[in-house]
């Protein structure tokens, strides 16, 4: 008899600090994650959410193993001890995770060391950042057999730029699939398989009934 495959799903709003209290994130409620994750785990599949503590939607599926987690490199620590503990057979990579991080905060040429917080009163800061901890181009290697999906949010260009970054994600992280959406994308989600054109959906739940479709059953 055939069980559900084990998804690991991402969402929500990763974040990198810029000091104790102070972060650089980006717009994201988490909300198109959680709805894939509730409708995967209704379907029988074993699902686990790791969701970005910034996350402000409040849904909260049933059946969904849930993991809070902050930084990208918080979620790819997470997503490694998932690999070495139990793995998984499909990952679907929603989260909105930071491109860059704080290297180092300066202020009149002098680099701020460890501040807890930084003095609002202190004058013009200038932040030095660099590319933060990249997560989807990991995930092959940690994942070997697993069916991979990306996401590819756009806000500059039109809906044919955005499907063909898209396809450049699946082709440069060896990822298996791509959901493309974003204000260029315009209304809906692009889906991109590997080696196929683009399929475009009108609403999440005709996401939803394509993942499903997509996923096999398990064994």
């Amino acid at each position: 008899m055939k069980s559900g495959m084990r998804v690991l799903v991402t969402c929500g709003p990763g974040y990198e600090p810029l000091d104790a209290v102070r972060r650089l994130t980006n717009f994201s409620t988490g909300q198109l994650g959680l709805q894939l994750a509730g409708c995967l785990a209704a379907a029988g599949h074993q699902v686990v959410c790791l969701r970005g503590v910034g996350a402000t939607s409040p849904l909260h599926p049933a059946g969904v193993e849930f993991r809070p987690f902050t930084t990208n490199l918080d979620l790819a620590s997470q997503l490694e001890a998932i690999r070495d503990a139990s793995g998984a057979d499909a990952v679907l990579q929603v989260a909105a995770l930071c491109d860059f991080r704080v290297a180092a905060v300066e202020q009149s040429g002098s680099v701020l060391a460890n501040a807890g917080k930084i003095c609002s009163r202190s004058g013009e800061l200038l932040l030095r950042l660099v590319p933060a901890e990249k997560v989807l181009g990991r995930l092959r290697d940690w994942f070997p057999k697993a069916r991979l999906v990306g996401w590819k949010y756009e806000v500059e260009g039109g809906r044919d730029s955005a499907l063909a970054k898209g396809s450049r994600q699946i082709l440069e992280n060896a990822t298996d699939a791509c959901v493309v959406n974003g204000p260029a994308y315009g209304a809906g989600y692009g889906w991109m398989e590997r080696g196929r054109d683009g399929v475009h959906l009108e609403h999440w739940e005709e996401l939803a009934a394509r993942l499903l479709e997509w996923l096999p059953r398990g064994v």
